[in-house]
C-alpha cells in the first residue's frame, strides 16, 4: 500500500487528509493564546513583508500592508476555514491588502502604457515574440547581476493591476482561482494579466541583451 493512504472498507485506498503544518499555530490564534500575534509575527513576518513590497514597490507601503494584514488575520482567524493552507489564506489577505494600497494611490506615478504592454505584431499581422537563444549569455557572471535588477525594475514598471496578478502567479505560486479570489476578478483577467506581463518582461530582457 502506498505511504501515506489508509484502506478502506471497500478495499479502496484514500490518502490521507493533508495536515497544515500551521495547525498549532491555528489553534493558538483561535484560543487567542497571550503570545499567539507574536507567533504569527514570528513565522510570517519576513515572508509577508516580501510580498508587500514585491507589489507595492514602496518599504512604508510594505510595512503597513504588513501590519494590516497581520492585524486582519489575527482578528479573523474564525473565518479560516482550513480550505486550504493557512499559508495561503494569509497570502490572499496580504495581497488584497497590498492590491488596495495600490489602487489607493494610482496615478502617483506614470505607469507603461498598453502599448508596452501588449502584444506585439510583425508586418504580416502575426504575433511576435522576442526571440533568439538567451541561455548562454544568462550564464555570463558579469551580466547576472545587472539582469537581475534590469528584471527587478521592469516588473516595478507594470501596471499594478499586471504586477500584483503576475507576483502572486510567478513569485508566491499562487492558482489562477486563488488569485481571481483575492483580487475579486475574472478568471480570463488573470490569465490575461499574466500572460501580458510576461511579455512585457521578456521584452525588456531581449532589449536589454540586444543593446549589451
Amino acid at each position: 500500500m502506498l505511504e501515506g493512504a489508509v484502506e478502506q472498507p471497500n478495499g479502496g485506498v484514500a490518502a490521507h487528509p493533508k495536515v497544515d503544518r500551521d495547525a498549532e499555530l491555528v489553534e493558538s490564534l483561535r484560543r487567542h493564546d497571550a503570545g499567539a500575534a507574536e507567533a504569527l509575527v514570528g513565522v510570517y513576518g519576513d515572508r509577508v513583508y516580501r510580498l508587500a513590497i514585491r507589489i507595492t514597490g514602496n518599504e512604508q507601503d510594505a510595512e503597513e500592508v504588513v501590519q494590516d494584514a497581520l492585524w486582519t488575520a489575527a482578528r479573523k482567524i474564525d473565518t479560516f476555514k482550513g480550505e486550504s493552507a493557512f499559508g495561503s489564506w494569509l497570502y490572499r489577505i496580504t495581497a488584497n491588502a497590498a492590491y488596495q494600497k495600490l489602487r489607493g494611490r494610482q496615478g502617483k506615478r506614470l505607469e507603461v502604457s498598453w502599448d508596452d504592454i501588449g502584444p506585439s505584431f510583425d508586418d504580416q499581422n502575426h504575433h511576435a515574440e522576442p526571440n533568439g537563444d538567451w541561455s548562454a549569455r544568462i550564464e555570463e557572471p558579469v551580466l547576472q547581476t545587472e539582469l537581475r535588477t534590469v528584471l527587478s525594475t521592469a516588473i516595478n514598471d507594470l501596471p499594478s493591476d499586471y504586477r500584483t496578478a503576475f507576483v502572486l502567479h510567478d513569485m508566491e505560486g499562487l492558482s489562477n482561482p486563488e488569485i481571481a479570489e483575492t483580487l475579486h476578478i475574472s478568471l480570463p483577467a488573470v490569465k490575461s494579466r499574466v500572460h501580458r506581463s510576461r511579455l512585457f518582461l521578456r521584452r525588456r530582457l531581449a532589449d536589454y541583451l540586444a543593446a549589451a
